[in-house]
């Protein structure tokens, strides 16, 4: 992101919250950083009956003193970018808002505060405040990957689906509502269920023909559940392939992208191959 201006307390307070450097950007990040994990345990702290009882008003407090806090926070982002839309758009900035909705929300839809936890997303940010380059392009590379397989993986999600609709129409024709299968989407639910070899156990066939079935999507749900595990682990594999082994010239730093040009720490060409 860039600076909405080059000079005055906009570029300064860009440099403070948007660069992770020693001196004041890396004591906001510290400081910001710990606010997020505060209001997260206050949270969670919130939602035991017995602390809420007791100390439930200082808790409310607190959550909206973090909220005020974060949403000025927001703002002052807002404020000191260049394109405000581009940086509410991207992955940080819908993280940060979502981390201050909940507990306007709860004005209108009371408990939805407990949704308030999503800020412990926000704590992602340490990764690029202490510099951990190679933590997030490990990240990247397993997202990538992610990405890759969606097609397979969309394919296998339908595929169960369409076994889930079959085995839970026929438990609830075999078994009925006297059993628990009262409509075909309750039957869908036991399917997915056992398929994932989960057994909640609230609901269950009981008569021999229902039992047959049910071992039978067991067996499927065994052959199935390993299914996109495996096509993720090819995509990883192959991503990681993929990538240069050669060294930069400048800091010595391996395995770099397939179409880079430029080392990605220090900007140095990559050597031609």
């Amino acid at each position: 992101f860039e600076a909405a201006a080059r000079e005055g307390w906009r570029a300064r307070w860009f440099e403070i919250i948007f660069r992770h450097d020693p001196g004041a950007p890396r004591r906001f990040d510290l400081l910001l950083i710990a606010a997020i994990i505060i209001s997260v345990v206050v949270v969670i702290l919130d939602s035991e009956a017995d602390l809420h009882e007791r100390w439930g008003y200082w808790f409310y407090l607190a959550e909206w003193g973090f909220t005020l806090l974060f949403t000025a926070e927001y703002l002052v982002r807002l404020a000191v970018v260049k394109r405000p839309l581009r940086y509410a758009t991207s992955f940080y900035g819908v993280i940060d808002l979502l981390s201050i909705l909940p507990t306007y929300l709860s004005l209108l839809l009371p408990g939805s505060q407990a949704l308030l936890v999503v800020r412990v997303l926000r704590i992602l940010r340490i990764f690029r405040v202490l510099k951990l380059m190679e933590y997030t392009e490990a990240g990247g590379v397993l997202v990538g990957a992610l990405y890759r397989s969606r097609r397979k993986i969309l394919v296998f999600l339908v595929a169960v689906l369409t076994i889930a609709v079959i085995f839970g129409a026929a438990l609830y024709v075999i078994e009925g509502p006297e059993s628990g299968f009262t409509s075909i989407p309750i039957g869908m639910y036991w399917a997915i269920g056992t398929m994932a070899t989960v057994g909640y156990g609230d609901i269950t066939p009981v008569s021999p023909i229902g039992r047959f079935v049910a071992s039978l999507l067991i067996l499927i749900g065994y052959g199935i559940i390993a299914v996109p595990t495996g096509i993720y682990t090819a995509e990883l594999a192959m991503g990681l392939r993929e990538r240069r082994r050669d060294g930069c010239p400048g800091c010595k730093l391996a395995e770099h992208d397939t179409d880079a040009d430029y080392c990605r720490r220090c900007g140095t060409a990559l050597p031609e191959r």
